[in-house]
C-alpha cells in the first residue's frame, strides 16, 4: 500500500479524488489519500452516521446530547450520574438539563443504589430502550453495509471489522483508552427490573458525584 502521507500538503481536487487519468478504484483513492483526506473522510462519514438519528430525535424535539445519554444509560444499565459524566466530559449542569428532561418524558429513571441508598443508578424504560434501539438501528446498518463494502475492496472481509475498531481505538486519546475497555468490560448490575423502581425508601449515606444537580431546586 501506498505512503499515507506522500502528499501530505497538496491541495485536494474538486471532490476529493486524484485528477482523472483512467478509471479509480475506492482502493486506490484510499491507498494514495493524505492525512488530510483521511480528516475529511472521517467528518464526511461522520456527518452521514448522525444524520439519520438526527431525524429521528426531532421528533420528540431531542438532540444528540439527548442520543449520547440515552445510548450508555441503555447500554450499561445502571450507570451512576459520575460514571456519565466521565464518559461525556461534560458540565454536571449540561446533564442535569438533558437527564432530567429524559426522566420526565419517561425515557430514563433514576434508582438508588442497592448498597448506597443516595447514589442515583440510572436505567433506561421500555420506552427510553424502545427508542434507543430505533435510533441505532440506521447507524448499525450503515456500519455493516461499510464494512461489508470495503472488506470487499480490500479483499479482507474477514479481518475488516477487527482493523476498523482497532483503528478507531487509537484514535481515543490515550490516557482515556483503559477507561473506554473498562466501559466495554462492565459487569452487569447488581440489581435490575421492574421491582427497582418500586422502592420507595429514603435514600441514606454519600450521594453520587453529580447527582445533587439533578435535584428539582426549590
Amino acid at each position: 500500500m501506498a505512503d499515507i502521507n506522500n502528499r501530505q500538503g497538496q491541495t485536494p481536487v474538486e471532490g476529493g479524488n486524484e485528477p482523472a487519468s483512467g478509471s479509480c478504484s475506492v482502493e486506490q483513492m484510499l491507498s494514495g489519500a493524505s492525512l488530510v483526506e483521511l480528516v475529511e473522510l472521517i467528518f464526511f462519514a461522520y456527518r452521514d452516521f448522525t444524520a439519520d438519528p438526527d431525524a429521528i430525535l426531532r421528533e420528540y424535539g431531542f438532540g444528540r446530547a439527548h442520543h449520547r445519554v440515552l445510548h450508555f444509560v441503555n447500554r450499561y444499565p445502571g450507570l451512576r450520574v459520575a460514571e456519565l459524566l466521565k464518559i461525556l466530559k461534560i458540565t454536571k449542569q449540561s446533564l442535569a438539563r438533558v437527564l432530567r428532561q429524559l426522566v420526565e418524558e419517561g425515557f430514563i429513571e433514576q434508582v438508588p443504589g442497592p448498597s448506597d441508598r443516595r447514589a442515583r443508578l440510572l436505567f433506561a424504560t421500555g420506552r427510553g430502550g424502545e427508542l434507543a434501539r430505533r435510533l441505532i438501528e440506521p447507524q448499525l446498518l450503515r456500519l455493516e453495509q461499510a464494512l461489508k463494502q470495503s472488506g470487499a475492496e480490500n479483499g479482507a472481509a474477514s479481518e475488516n471489522g477487527a482493523v476498523n475498531k482497532a483503528f478507531l481505538y487509537y484514535m481515543i486519546n490515550s490516557m482515556e483508552r483503559d477507561q473506554v475497555m473498562g466501559l466495554f468490560n462492565r459487569p452487569p448490575p447488581q440489581q435490575a427490573g421492574s421491582e427497582r423502581a418500586a422502592r420507595g425508601d429514603e435514600p441514606v449515606g454519600e450521594r453520587d458525584e453529580g447527582a445533587d444537580e439533578l435535584e428539582e431546586k426549590p
